[in-house]
C-alpha cells in the first residue's frame, strides 16, 4: 500500500470509494455520522485535490481510502480547551479520513495517520489535531491506540450536518 497525493484522474475511483463509504454507513457497518450529498462529497474531495491537500491510500491501483491534511483548523476549534495551546503555523490538522468498507482492519486507518504525522515534522509542525464524531467508537479507539487525547466533545452543526457532538483529538510530537 502507497499513500501520494490524489490527482483529477482518480476522480471516478474517487466517487466510488466515497460512494462505498456512504454505503457503508446507511448499512450500519460504520458510524461517521456523515450523510450523502450533505458531507463528505466529491466536490469536498475535488476542491482538497485542487488545493493539494487529499491523500489516496492505494494497492495495485484500487483506492482502499482518503484523507486531507493540511493546516486548517475548523471553527469549532476555536475556544477548544486543548492541552497545549499552539501557534496556528505549527498545528497540523487531518481532516475527512475514510477507508473503504473491503479494506477495513488492513492497517488504512493507522498508515494515513503515521503518514499525516511525517507530512507534520516535514512541515515542522509539532501539534496535531482532528475530530470525528463522537458516535464513530472505531476512529475513536484508534487514535486513542495512536496516542491521541480527546480535549472535548463539542455540540454543533459539521458540515452541514445537525446535531453532531464532535470529538477534538490532539497530539503533541516531539521533532
Amino acid at each position: 500500500m502507497t499513500i501520494r497525493k490524489a490527482a483529477k484522474n482518480d476522480v471516478p475511483a474517487l466517487e466510488a470509494a466515497l460512494a462505498a463509504v456512504h454505503d457503508g454507513e446507511e448499512a450500519g457497518l460504520s458510524t461517521t455520522g456523515w450523510l450523502r450529498q450533505v458531507y463528505p462529497t466529491i466536490a469536498t474531495l475535488t476542491g482538497a485535490i485542487d488545493r493539494d491537500e487529499l491523500y489516496v491510500a492505494e494497492e495495485d491501483g484500487a483506492i482502499l481510502g482518503f484523507a486531507i491534511v493540511n493546516q486548517t483548523q475548523v471553527d469549532v476549534y476555536a475556544g477548544a480547551p486543548w492541552r497545549w495551546p499552539a501557534p496556528d503555523d505549527e498545528v497540523m490538522v487531518l481532516h475527512t479520513m475514510a477507508v473503504v468498507p473491503a479494506a477495513r482492519d488492513r492497517g488504512v486507518g493507522s498508515a494515513f495517520v503515521a503518514f499525516y504525522e511525517r507530512c507534520a515534522r516535514e512541515r515542522g509542525c509539532r501539534y496535531l489535531r482532528l475530530d470525528t464524531n463522537e458516535r464513530n467508537a472505531g476512529a475513536r479507539r484508534l487514535y486513542k491506540r495512536l496516542g491521541y487525547a480527546e480535549a472535548a466533545v463539542v455540540p454543533c452543526v459539521f458540515n452541514g450536518i445537525p446535531g453532531v457532538r464532535l470529538v477534538l483529538l490532539e497530539k503533541r510530537l516531539d521533532l
